[in-house]
């Protein structure tokens, strides 16, 4: 179907939303915005959907989010009676349109016979991964779009066990959505008929006080001192206050301060150009109070409250943002070594992380003889490696987390949780305090004894149609050419995990990759640095993932830039 057929069926609905014909209205005055809202269907993934807010067939609005929801309904019915009395749950974040969408969603739900508890405000995306466990649902949804900008809203699934579908679920779930052929037809009875049947319910307070609750499980040493470190919080605008504030607060931890100008939740955001605690610049704030309070401890969380970003002081007092992979490190570190100190490690333990999160975490975890699981990016991936262990009791989960600043430790969750990093970062941070160190002093001696590690990630954002195409050509010269030297250094293995094949360059041999399939493609050095190619599955992006190690930290950064550099010129030489 042409894009004008699906805008002319949107057009001529008489029953479209006012504030949505306003817009339809006005995007009909630029063809090329007009084509960019109609020419596809808003793609619905394995993790769920997510785009830009307005009117059309490829828009988050109130139609879209019902064909999600019929799509996640049907799925549920077709599993039986007793899926449909377990039911859903469903909570969002502070993004515009995200309350109304979480209504339409339990609406939806609902009017299909299927219990749906729905939380009665914002929450954070663990919490609602904690809750569909909990309370024994089905499943579960988060309206989110993480850290994307404001003008962006998302739809994320999550299964019974609390984690995001594996991909035979959701694969599944896919087809249920793509087999609604029209958005605007979808019934839906009125939130007051529905909840007076009982089918739509509010989530009260008892599982917000099982989350925090279980939150105190993770505590490794409950004796540390808390009142000597200062930490500073910021929630960019989004869910992470009330939860972190009261576990630090629950911790012992007396000496928080908030960033006020971005306390509150905000769907603007207005005080950062992006809310996402990768960046420095979401640290600007943070950094100012830091200084006035004299902190040892910047936190910032992303909205939907399932990221966060770490910043300390270094050895000349200035502040230093922790990447994620350097976060993990020290978490690892502490949780292993701590659980060695005190007696508590498992001899079946086990530790995940992705394909694309530094080698050091591999290194770690084989000093202190744990086992390692590699996981394809996505922590739904790591999800279902706790699930899997869990069932067969072959490993005790200890700790999983990938570069992109999430971490999960406790798994009364299934998905990274920034609650969590939190607390513990905060006594991993009292800890280290107490014994003279800072966590840059840390993560120091953790170079010194396993080799110095670099990573960087670079983005190149390409909207729209065009930019899609641009980004599938991109992924196809690396796949068909794949580089055989970069900057001076030999590539010996080259694995395509969309083909679930890498290859020996060397030796020209073959060997199947036993992950499922992904647009993903890795290129290893002999020394075994790398980089790697993956499009966002959440944004208009192609991301470049670079991770190298040596001998010293000088070495270890010329060594990042020199390959950095050379990529990014093949890349963008590509038309």
């Amino acid at each position: 179907m042409a894009w004008q057929q699906t805008y002319e069926r949107w057009n001529q609905y008489e029953e479209l939303e006012p504030y949505l014909r306003t817009e339809l209205d006005e995007m009909a005055q630029n063809e090329t915005t007009l084509e960019e809202a109609f020419y596809k269907t808003l793609e619905f993934g394995t993790g769920g959907m997510r785009g830009e807010i307005g009117p059309g067939a490829n828009r988050m609005n109130v139609y879209t989010i019902r064909k999600a929801a019929q799509g996640f309904a049907d799925f549920i019915s077709a599993s039986g009676e007793e899926a449909k009395r377990h039911g859903v749950v469903i909570a969002h974040d502070p993004r515009h349109y995200s309350p109304e969408f979480a209504l339409e969603a339990a609406r939806t739900f609902a009017s299909n016979g299927i219990k749906t508890y729905l939380f009665p405000s914002l929450r954070a995306t663990p919490e609602l991964s904690f809750a569909v466990r909990h309370l024994g649902a089905f499943g579960g949804v988060v309206i989110t779009a993480s850290h994307n900008p404001p003008e962006y809203n998302g739809f994320k699934v999550y299964g019974a066990d609390g984690g995001q579908l594996p991909p035979a679920e959701a694969d599944e779930l896919v087809s249920y959505v793509n087999a609604i052929e029209d958005e605007l037809s979808i019934p839906v009875q009125d939130e007051a008929t529905l909840r007076a049947d009982g089918t739509l319910v509010t989530v009260d307070e008892s599982v917000d006080a099982a989350y925090m609750e279980a939150l105190q499980a993770i505590r490794i040493h409950k004796d540390v001192p808390t009142d000597a470190l200062k930490i500073v919080f910021s929630p960019l605008h989004g869910t992470g206050r009330r939860p972190i504030m009261e576990g630090l607060k629950a911790y012992g931890f007396d000496h928080v301060t908030i960033v006020e100008e971005q306390a509150e939740p905000d769907g603007a955001f207005p005080t950062v150009s992006s809310p996402n605690p990768e960046e420095r610049a979401a640290f600007r704030l943070a950094m100012e109070y830091g200084d006035r309070v004299s902190a040892d401890l910047l936190m910032a969380t992303d909205p939907d409250g399932d990221r966060v970003g770490f910043t300390v002081r270094d050895r000349d007092g200035e502040w230093f943002v922790l990447t994620g992979n350097q976060t993990g490190a020290l978490l690892m570190d502490y949780i292993l070594s701590q659980k060695v100190e005190t007696g508590t490690l498992p001899a079946n333990g086990f530790v995940a992380k992705t394909i694309v999160t530094s080698e050091l975490g591999a290194a770690i975890a084989k000093a202190y003889g744990v086992h390692l699981e590699n996981t394809l990016t996505g922590f739904k991936f790591i999800g279902e490696k706790i699930k899997q262990y869990e069932e067969s009791g072959e490993y005790e989960f200890l700790f999983g987390y990938e570069e992109s600043y999430g971490y999960l430790i406790g798994d009364f969750c299934r998905d990274k949780d920034a609650v969590q990093a939190c607390v513990l970062g905060a006594e991993m941070a009292a800890f280290h305090k107490q014994q003279g160190r800072t966590l840059y002093d840390a993560l120091q001696a953790i170079y010194e004894k396993y080799g110095f590690y670099e990573e960087s990630l670079q983005s190149m954002t390409l909207k729209g149609k065009a930019g899609l195409e641009q980004i599938g050509r991109m992924m196809e010269s690396f796949r068909a050419n794949p580089p055989q030297e970069v900057a001076g250094y030999e590539v010996v293995r080259f694995e395509d995990y969309k083909l679930q094949v890498a290859t020996d360059l060397r030796q020209n041999t073959t060997e199947d990759i036993d992950l499922p399939s992904s647009n993903v493609l890795k290129f290893v050095f002999e020394d075994g640095s790398w980089f790697c190619l993956r499009p966002s599955g959440t944004e208009p992006k192609i991301k470049f993932y670079f991770s190298v190690h040596a001998d010293s930290a000088e070495m270890t950064t010329a060594k990042r830039e020199a390959i950095e550099r050379d990529v990014m010129k093949q890349a963008k030489a590509i038309d």
